[in-house]
């Protein structure tokens, strides 16, 4: 009970204080390099920019005319306007406000963006953890392959074993050298892709272990957090605002339109100013604008509710999942502790207590054994990381 309770304190901590985990070095480094982070921070700056485009006046007009008399009795004519057109005043207000939400929109987006790039280093790193176990476990066998080897090749040569003993020793040899040369091939492909997503510059990963998952006990509460705080619902949640907001520009934009300027007229001997008004009439232009921006409104709060189940039923699958990988992971390493020993196996081949075929038998039950240990905690860890890539 005491285990559940200290692990519900530190699941509803803020982003900040699960940093100090064995992957927030790398992933601090890979935010702070990423030139896909880069494009994509410069693009939402251009987008904030873009939606406070266009939230003032049309530009004013300025008109000049200077017609010649014929004949020349009559005189020149000057002219000269200066007119202003204003939307309805709401329309002002509206615009304004959409574009605030749609910053905030954009704001969600970017990190949704960098949640799921730094999900995905995660999960490189995950699997980077698995291969670095496996290469210290074949490191070691292979130098322990190897001395058998040599001995039996001694032996061979001295008459001491028999050829098929001496070609089991071989075989052994040869199947670990080349087994540590394809996890090494992995390794490098890892950190070869973290490399990449890390602005080119190389990274230093050598954990072999992962950390102890404590699950919640209750995931209908722990869910209703990861839903409040996952981007890409709050994206969703404020594509609904800007769509409901939209609404109200175009009712505003359905509004008349006015015109407000100044207007003078000038002849020989004469003079004509004074102000000029003019009010547009909707009929035409606007005509099923509102009745789009409504059903688009309609599409975002369904795609957010669509969202919100998928979300829901992909959590509550991953949760499931991690409950059943818990256990068996428990069940190996219990298993591993208890039964499992290359130094006792390695005791009793040079002992005499085992054959090398026995030897090489057993420790193929063990390597059976450890790797499926491993992979259970790697898919273990890849499930918890996704459970909570909210958090990132």
């Amino acid at each position: 009970m005491k285990k559940i309770i200290i692990y519900m304190v530190v699941l509803f901590l803020p982003p900040a204080v699960w940093a100090q985990d064995i992957y927030a070095p790398i992933l601090q480094e890979i935010e702070q390099n990423s030139t896909t982070l880069q494009a994509l921070k410069e693009g939402l700056n251009a987008t904030k920019l873009a939606n406070k485009t266009g939230l003032m006046p049309d530009n004013p007009e300025v008109e000049f005319g200077y017609l010649w008399g014929n004949p020349s009795a009559i005189g020149n004519r000057k002219e000269i306007s200066v007119s202003q057109t204003l939307d309805f005043p709401t329309a002002y207000i509206w615009r304004n406000r959409l574009s605030e939400l749609q910053n905030h929109s954009a704001e969600y987006e970017y990190r949704t963006q960098r949640m799921e790039l730094l999900l995905s280093a995660k999960s490189k790193c995950i699997e980077l953890v698995y291969y670095n176990a496996l290469h210290k476990l074949y490191a070691r066998q292979a130098e322990q392959a190897n001395r058998i080897a040599e001995a039996h090749e001694k032996m061979m040569q001295a008459g001491e074993t028999n050829r098929l003993a001496y070609n089991k020793a071989m075989l052994n040899r040869t199947n670990m050298t080349n087994e540590l040369r394809r996890i090494d091939l992995e390794r490098q492909h890892l950190l070869s892709t973290l490399a990449t997503m890390n602005g080119g510059k190389e990274v230093d990963f050598v954990f072999d272990g992962y950390e102890a998952v404590m699950l919640p006990a209750d995931f209908e509460n722990w869910y209703r957090t990861a839903e409040m705080q996952n981007p890409s619902l709050q994206y969703l949640r404020s594509q609904v605002d800007v769509a409901n907001c939209q609404v109200s520009v175009s009712r505003a934009e359905g509004m008349p339109k006015f015109s407000v300027g100044y207007t003078g007229e000038y002849v020989l001997g004469e003079k004509f100013q004074g102000i000029t008004m003019g009010i547009s009439i909707p009929l035409w232009q606007n005509k099923n604008r509102i009745k789009h921006a409504q059903a688009a409104a309609t599409t975002s709060g369904i795609m957010k509710e669509d969202a919100k189940v998928q979300y829901y039923n992909r959590l509550k699958a991953l949760y499931t999942e991690a409950v059943s990988l818990q256990a068996t992971t428990c069940e190996y390493t219990e298993t591993l502790k208890n039964h499992g020993s290359e130094e006792l196996l390695l005791k009793a081949y040079h002992s005499g207590e085992l054959s090398l075929l026995e030897y090489l038998l057993e420790m193929e039950y063990y390597y059976a054994c450890y790797k499926n240990k491993m992979e259970a905690e790697r898919d273990l860890a890849l499930t918890f990381a996704n459970l909570t890539a909210y958090t990132l």
